[in-house]
């Protein structure tokens, strides 16, 4: 029940965005993952408390540990450096140069642990005019060319919350780089350096849209594509209870095992891939969703090959009876959380855990890392 990553150590400066999330799926996987977070504030209170987010129920710091050191010292530079040195991977998500600064940069960290992977998260990358600029989720997106993408006609884009760029774009494309690096350090035994920028990563992901743009199967006007909401058989309706339902009936047989169970006439709705009377045919099918609820329309297409799906909460989605039986989400302290993913069958990850857990000691780490700890005074561990 180690995981496949026991063995691997990881250290990672703290930070916000895709740097936790990369963090946590390793940690998930069984590398010993340790954080260094700034000392306690004069306060007593960790940032993360101030800013409303108890440490304990930050999901994605579950299995990651966390220890104090102050890297305006130079002796705290100094233990983040001999930690370094017997680690096989080191993550920081600050603007270009900061960490050069510090005296914590690649050339710095590379020199005293030639195997180690040196991960860099940041927006815009380490090179180009935008590199040192400011920004958030919505920015990269925007600057990838997929917000566009997510609009709908008439409308202004809206983000997916920050799931596509601080998280597939960024934590998830950085730890499938870190691994990827990981491999060649364990066979060459030389590390290098991995520019993970949210801005790449949220490109690399709409690869499969440029193909499909070629070829003239896909439009830049927003909200005319089978698969970003144009389609009428590609989209979600609103209910009789206000509650809404998720229609991916794209093939025409799926297509024809939905509207078979309408229970309405449709021998006179527009064909599935007249484009130009698309909006007549969503006016149809909104009709005839509007006429049962949600949980009705559910249990009508249960077990079907009509793609349709109930649109869950979070809650719900917990308790959906698929979801439960698979461990979909766990609540480990009253916290409700997602389970490890992907699922390993001879090495699987670790179960959900508490992330309030994680608390170590500056020297104890020093030691148990076999190396030498300096003159800073232990610390509590509560992280930011």
């Amino acid at each position: 029940m180690a995981g496949p990553l026991n063995g691997v150590r990881v250290l990672a400066l703290a930070g916000m965005g895709p740097l936790p999330l990369a963090s946590m799926l390793l940690a998930d996987m069984g590398a010993e993952v340790v954080r260094i977070v700034r000392p306690p504030h004069r306060s007593g209170r960790a940032l993360a408390q101030e800013n409303g987010l108890r440490p304990e129920d930050d999901v994605v710091n579950r299995h990651v540990g966390s220890v104090a050191v102050d890297l305006k010292d130079p002796e705290g530079i100094a233990n983040v450096l001999t930690l370094a040195q017997a680690a096989d991977v080191f993550i920081e998500g600050y603007r270009p140069g900061v960490v050069e600064r510090l005296g914590l940069g690649p050339d710095a960290v590379l020199g005293r642990n030639q195997s180690i992977v040196y991960a860099r998260l940041t927006g815009y990358g380490q090179s180009g005019p935008r590199a040192h600029d400011a920004g958030h989720d919505i920015n990269y997106v925007a600057q990838s060319g997929a917000l566009l993408a997510l609009a709908q006609p008439g409308q202004a884009p809206q983000p997916p919350i920050n799931l596509l760029g601080d998280y597939a774009g960024g934590g998830a494309i950085a730890a499938f780089g870190i691994l990827s690096a990981l491999v060649q350090a364990r066979a060459t035994g030389q590390g290098q350096v991995v520019d993970a920028a949210m801005v790449d990563g949220v490109a690399l992901l709409t690869a499969k849209l440029h193909g499909l743009r070629a070829a003239g199967l896909f439009s830049d006007e927003p909200g005319t594509n089978w698969i970003d909401g144009g389609a009428p058989s590609y989209a979600t309706y609103r209910c009789a209870d206000g509650r809404y339902l998720a229609l991916g009936a794209l093939e025409p047989d799926f297509y024809r095992e939905f509207i078979s169970r309408l229970g309405v006439d449709t021998s006179e709705w527009p064909a599935q891939g007249d484009r130009a009377r698309w909006p007549r045919l969503r006016e149809h099918i909104a009709a005839a969703i509007r006429s049962r609820t949600r949980d009705e329309w559910a249990a009508v297409y249960a077990g079907t090959d009509a793609c349709v799906t109930p649109v869950l909460s979070f809650e719900e989605a917990a308790t959906d009876p698929h979801n439960a039986e698979r461990g979909l989400y766990q609540r480990v302290g009253g916290v409700l959380q997602p389970a490890p993913a992907p699922r390993l069958s001879a090495t699987p990850a670790r179960p959900a855990a508490s992330p309030s857990s994680g608390s170590v000691n500056l020297d104890d780490l020093l030691r148990e890392w076999r190396a030498t700890p300096t003159r800073v005074a232990p610390g509590v561990i509560n992280g930011y």
